[in-house]
């Protein structure tokens, strides 16, 4: 009785634990990351109206550099999130349609010969863009989807034995059709791991909905999106997200909750060591957007299902055994995880 009162006490919601503050001043840099990327969300929120969690997590992975993966229906406005985001921060976007037929060089690019030079001259794809849409990823064959794998993970293509850098920022907005399966290849686990979150982004509200119907019949709201920063400006931004601090205790609590998807009886295939470093780094980028140059449990607690709960590989369920969604093991180790309780930096 006295160990389950001891355990049941060291299980704290995250949402009651605070680290203490940092000893100096928020630094300057950070002050440019939280109102830079308010700015930026207040922009793309024109556009993707009632979305506010969608439109932060998609700044939170620009500035963390990492990739973002749309698993939603026709028409709820996942092309023009990632076109807004452009506009926002002036960069160049592309859109791949990924079909059964697409090959692998109509994405990364093909080396064409010059006549006049008499050499191979590289034409780059639609993967040298600062934002690249892969509208229905899942379409295409696990070859053309692999070529991929190396611009997200590496931010650089090889072709023909050359190897040409991507732009930064870069970041790769793919969607999913979850309705329409036929003809799919379903995405290899090496490459769900590249994404660093996963989410949805649903209907809109009744409100929501009423309000574009009768704000767009004149007006197209992207010709309202302003520019907040540029490339340059969103590679500093990111630099120093790369910066904000995780204690030691943030640290042990983020890999307990990575290491406890390895051990869950409903999972075939836990979260990768890649995982652990694509929370860590989402949750510097939420904490600078918060103004903050240190990370506390609820950054953590926060990204934890749209960054883990798509890396999971469920096991078969058995007759009369309830199902649960990645989704919900993810809450429910959140739940019953103990957290720091604030231990000095």
């Amino acid at each position: 009785m006295t160990s389950q009162d001891t355990s049941q006490d060291a299980v704290v919601p995250p949402s009651a634990v605070r680290l203490p503050p940092p000893r100096r001043p928020t630094s300057a840099a950070v002050r440019e990351v939280a109102e830079t990327a308010e700015d930026i969300c207040v922009e793309v929120s024109r556009v993707l109206v009632g979305k506010e969690d969608v439109v932060r997590l998609a700044v939170v992975c620009l500035l963390s550099e990492g990739h973002l993966l749309i698993e939603d229906v026709p028409g709820t406005g996942k092309t023009s999130l990632a076109k807004a985001l452009s506009r926002a921060v002036d960069a160049p976007v592309s859109r791949v349609q990924f079909t059964p037929d697409l090959m692998p060089s109509d994405v990364t690019g093909v080396s064409i010969y010059n006549r006049v030079t008499s050499e191979f001259e590289f034409r780059p794809g639609p993967v040298f863009a600062s934002i690249v849409v892969a509208d229905e990823i899942n379409r295409a064959s696990p070859r053309t989807q692999s070529a991929l794998l190396e611009a997200m993970e590496e931010s650089q293509v090889s072709v023909d034995g050359t190897t040409y850098p991507l732009t930064r920022p870069f970041l790769v907005l793919a969607t999913q059709n979850p309705v329409e399966m036929e003809g799919t290849y379903p995405l290899p686990e090496a490459q769900r791991d590249r994404f660093l979150a996963q989410t949805t982004i649903g209907y809109p509200g009744r409100e929501a909905e009423l309000a574009m119907l009768e704000d767009r019949q004149s007006v197209d709201p992207m010709d309202l999106v302003r520019q907040v920063t540029d490339g340059d400006g969103v590679a500093r931004l990111a630099d120093a997200v790369a910066r904000v601090h995780v204690a030691p205790q943030v640290r042990e609590y983020l890999l307990s909750l990575v290491r406890a998807t390895r051990s869950l009886p409903e999972v075939l295939l836990g979260a990768s060591p890649r995982a652990a470093l694509h929370l860590s780094r989402a949750a510097r980028a939420s904490a600078a957007m918060e103004g903050r140059d240190f990370v506390v449990p609820d950054d953590v607690a926060a990204l934890a299902v749209p960054v883990l709960a798509h890396r999971l590989l469920l096991a078969p369920v058995g007759p009369g055994r309830a199902r649960h969604t990645s989704r919900e093991l993810i809450e429910a180790l959140v739940a019953r995880t103990a957290v720091p309780r604030g231990e000095r930096r």
